[in-house]
């Protein structure tokens, strides 16, 4: 039997939690949350599902999620979110993968994401499949923003779908947009990139043509077309910011010139 440790970070989640906690009640041995301070019921709702709440002061997401791993007690992690569900054929497969031995490190599965009323079947956004469930002794999550494991070798693959309840308005929507088109400036500067005035231009028109054409975002209708519409314009922000640091960093250079 593969002994499991669910893992979730959290920040003002009273919402969203009871749902995800719910469904992972007969998978998981044991939960394990790292809260960065939430001032509702966060933590309170944690405790009342058995399970175990580390407070960690925020750094960033990769630091948390593998913060939250080496708290567990098993080998074995199911790294989640907060809006996500697992749906009742992700929950089978999980319980019959914990009863043979892995032939993977890493597994995935898909995501399926609830938007605006509806879940969303195209625009880059399905099947989005996702890395959660490894051996922490074999994977580390990565990255400023969009956090990803890194590991060797090829996962495995289980059947059913993550779900995910992304934004409960368009508001909340282009909030998070550029709040991650922030980030992702801070990342590339801090990567060395330098070049962004070409790509906010190229990149911008070819993000929505990535998502709502090639993506066959026009399938899911109006939905698709706000999508690709925030992607497109998440891009533009996070070169436009880019640029604005890059600015600010030549003007304190030419203060401290002589």
């Amino acid at each position: 039997m593969n002994l499991l440790s669910a893992c979730l970070i959290t920040f003002n989640e009273e919402d969203n939690l009871p749902r995800v906690l719910n469904s992972v009640q007969d998978v998981a041995d044991e939960i394990v949350i790292v809260d960065r301070g939430s001032k509702d019921r966060t933590t309170e709702i944690a405790r009342e599902h058995g399970a175990k709440v580390v407070t960690r002061a925020w750094t960033n997401f990769a630091e948390q999620k593998n913060a939250a791993a080496a708290a567990a007690s098993h080998d074995w992690i199911l790294s989640l979110d907060a809006d996500e569900e697992l749906s009742p054929e992700l929950r089978n497969a999980l319980l019959e993968w914990k009863k043979k031995q892995p032939e993977s490190s890493v597994y995935e599965f898909a995501r399926r994401t609830w938007y605006l009323g509806a879940w969303v079947k195209h625009t880059g956004w399905y099947p989005d499949f996702q890395r959660r469930l490894f051996r922490r002794d074999g994977a580390l999550f990565s990255g400023i923003i969009h956090e990803s494991l890194r590991f060797e070798g090829k996962p495995g693959r289980l059947a059913g779908d993550l779900l995910h309840y992304t934004v409960r308005s368009f508001e909340e929507h282009e909030q998070k947009v550029e709040s991650y088109a922030t980030l992702a400036a801070q990342q590339m500067f801090m990567a060395g990139k330098r070049d962004w005035r070409a790509a906010m231009w190229l990149a911008t028109p070819w993000s929505f043509f990535h998502n709502f054409v090639l993506g066959l975002g026009f399938l899911d209708g109006h939905r698709g077309w706000l999508i690709s519409r925030m992607a497109a314009r998440g891009t533009w922000l996070k070169f436009k910011k880019l640029g604005k640091l890059l600015e600010a960093e030549r003007h304190a250079s030419e203060v401290k010139a002589p």
